[in-house]
């Protein structure tokens, strides 16, 4: 977008520039620093948002499973898009390179998954949802925002 439209709201919709969220660091290297798109932008059927590691090495997805648990008992499905700089993705032990441009379905909730930034900058944008359910607030996000003032 250029500087003149770097945000954009009408009445049922919102464009903004992905530079123009504000992030909210990560409190330790377990994961990247997080741009809460869903929350931001008010998307409430899915889970939408941005990662990113600012130098090479530094971790973007924490290690994770979206198994359930006693605080979710849904399985969730996730895709992931790396839209700046490479990253590098281990998927159930299987470890492979991802330059912007790749998108990774993970459909099996209880695959463990994480990424790392290979670049500067590095971005993944992330989407998910439990299967043939209406989505709620999972209870991290809902956590992370209030300790951030963001709620």
């Amino acid at each position: 977008m250029s500087p003149e439209n770097a945000s954009r709201t009408a009445d049922g919709w919102q464009a903004v520039h992905l530079d123009d969220v504000p992030s909210i660091r990560s409190e330790s290297g377990d994961e990247g620093d997080w741009k809460p798109l869903r929350h931001d932008l008010g998307i409430s059927a899915f889970g939408f948002n941005a990662w990113s590691g600012a130098e090479p090495g530094a971790q973007v997805i924490e290690p994770h499973d979206e198994a359930p648990d006693d605080e979710d008992p849904r399985s969730h499905q996730e895709v992931y898009v790396v839209i700046a700089g490479r990253a590098e993705f281990t998927i159930d032990g299987t470890t492979f390179e991802a330059p912007a441009g790749t998108v990774v379905a993970v459909r099996d909730g209880a695959l463990r998954r994480e990424a790392s930034a290979l670049e500067a900058g590095t971005t993944i944008l992330t989407v998910g949802a439990a299967p043939g359910e209406a989505f709620s607030t999972s209870p991290w996000e809902r956590r992370a925002l209030e300790r951030h003032g963001r709620w």
